[in-house]
């Protein structure tokens, strides 16, 4: 399994009039998440539409608010990969406030697709050379 923590402050446009976190804000965290665990595995987005020619787009994704998130909290976002990808990839994201509670979490489904053939493909080889060493113990 891989996982990969980063950190995000909350900004005041990201409230809405109750003072916690707009919900369709969250998406965006997920994706501050999944950005910043590939960049950690030596992988960017850019890089992988760039020199691999692959999109990845999101297919679904299931959320559970439990607690609310506040302006000028700094929030963990805790990203996983708990299986190799095939044709989909899945990114967990857990977030947790200042004083270490979970408030939130979500499972983000991704397909990969040729950016020139704009048609579905396996992972590419790189994404899964770069998670191989996280999941040769399970294999």
């Amino acid at each position: 399994m891989y996982c990969h923590k980063t950190q995000i402050r909350v900004r005041y446009g990201e409230t809405d009039q109750m003072a916690y976190v707009y919900y369709g804000q969250y998406a965006f965290y997920y994706e501050v998440g999944r950005v910043e665990a590939l960049r950690d595995l030596g992988l960017s987005y850019k890089k992988m539409e760039e020199e691999h020619g692959i999109f990845m787009p999101v297919m679904s994704m299931n959320v559970k608010y439990l607690r609310p998130a506040f302006y000028d909290e700094l929030l963990t976002l805790e990203t996983s990969i708990d299986k190799m990808p095939e044709m989909t990839i899945r990114f967990d994201t857990k977030i947790y406030n200042e004083n270490q509670k979970w408030i939130n979490s979500a499972q983000v489904f991704l397909c990969f697709v040729d950016i020139a053939k704009k048609q579905r493909v396996k992972a590419p080889t790189i994404l899964l050379n770069n998670l191989l060493p996280y999941f040769e113990k399970e294999i």
